[in-house]
């Protein structure tokens, strides 16, 4: 069908809300996890999906779930960069300070891991969440994020140290890795951000 002289694919309507209802989850805690706000995360994918929709009947089925998370990390990109999404700067800062008296639960611990998430660039980030929290390849980042796997790597390692530093600003023991638990079989990262 054509409208005003555009050329418009037809797009299967049940195959796209079937990958929807599928990928949605593990799309908005990737979005979570990128601008660090629920709603804006929400909006993000909400905005990524009428990308892949309008682009459905083009993309490959075999990468469609790379292509999402690409698509999430593009809108992040796209949205840091525009003028009513930057942060402003504060006269006074807010005490994060640790008392080392008391015992860090894992909603505290989340709670600074998402502070020191988004204060590291959105490369560094992006490259983060997507190894370690959405337990991709290097070679599978390197593809969403459109870089070399050795970019990847030296992102990753930049936020890394980064999240590390800000981390022990905090007070945190950042030295060595905390005892936990096995996780159950059906546990994954995603239950620690939902």
């Amino acid at each position: 069908p054509s409208r005003e002289g555009l050329v418009v694919a037809k797009v299967d309507e049940a195959e796209f809300t079937e990958f929807v209802v599928g990928v949605s989850r593990s799309l908005h805690q990737l979005a979570f996890l990128m601008c660090g706000d629920w709603h804006r995360g929400e909006d993000v994918v909400q905005t990524a999906l009428v990308r892949m929709y309008v682009r459905w009947p083009n993309i490959g089925r075999t990468g469609v779930y790379l292509y999402a998370r690409k698509a999430v990390v593009s809108v992040v990109r796209d949205e840091a960069r525009r003028p009513w999404r930057r942060e402003r700067s504060v006269d006074l800062l807010p005490d994060l300070t640790v008392d080392p008296v008391c015992e860090h639960d894992r909603f505290d611990d989340r709670l600074y891991l998402l502070n020191a998430l988004a204060a590291i660039p959105t490369r560094q980030r992006a490259a983060v969440v997507l190894r370690y929290f959405g337990d991709l390849s290097v070679a599978d980042v390197a593809e969403v994020l459109g870089v070399s796997t050795s970019t990847v790597k030296s992102q990753t390692a930049r936020g890394l140290t980064a999240i590390r530093r800000h981390l022990a600003s905090a007070g945190m023991d950042v030295t060595a890795p905390a005892a936990q638990p096995e996780p159950a079989e059906e546990e994954s990262w995603s239950t620690y951000v939902s």
